[in-house]
């Protein structure tokens, strides 16, 4: 009876939740800062496709790519595996071989890491004036505790 591949394994065209969080990170900070695929491709040596595959996680990231990302983006490594879900991170085969692992639910990005929620950020830190952001801060709580 042959084996079966890992479900996640190396090679099996299949992103890894793992790989996947880490390149949202990537993205994620990439878009903070206002960076461009070919800004961080530039920057890394690498072409905007490399980084657009490092992202989507269809390309794991070695250490020493993590290393020069991290440099980069101006972050720590750790960075790049905060907030993981707990069944992210539970699928990794050091974790199931101490008998840990948990199904995978369907694997949902939190609101940090949309699009939206970076693009509003970013336009909110560019109001230079404090009182008005302060006062764009006030109306967004109240609206969302109001549920307009």
């Amino acid at each position: 009876m042959a084996k079966s591949k890992p479900r996640f394994a190396h090679g099996t065209r299949r992103p890894s939740p793992v790989d996947m969080h880490t390149g949202e990170r990537v993205w994620q900070r990439r878009k903070l800062l206002g960076m461009t695929q070919t800004d961080l491709g530039d920057a890394l040596g690498l072409t905007f496709q490399q980084v657009q595959k490092y992202e989507r996680g269809a390309n794991r990231i070695g250490a020493g790519r993590l290393y020069d990302l991290a440099r980069v983006l101006d972050v720590s490594i750790d960075y790049f595996f905060e907030d993981m879900p707990t069944a992210v991170a539970a699928i990794s085969p050091a974790t199931k071989r101490r008998g840990k692992a948990k199904k995978l639910p369907g694997y949902e990005p939190d609101l940090l890491v949309k699009r939206e929620t970076l693009e509003l950020v970013r336009a909110y830190y560019e109001i230079e004036d404090a009182e008005v952001r302060k006062g764009v801060y006030q109306l967004t709580k109240a609206m969302g505790a109001a549920g307009v």
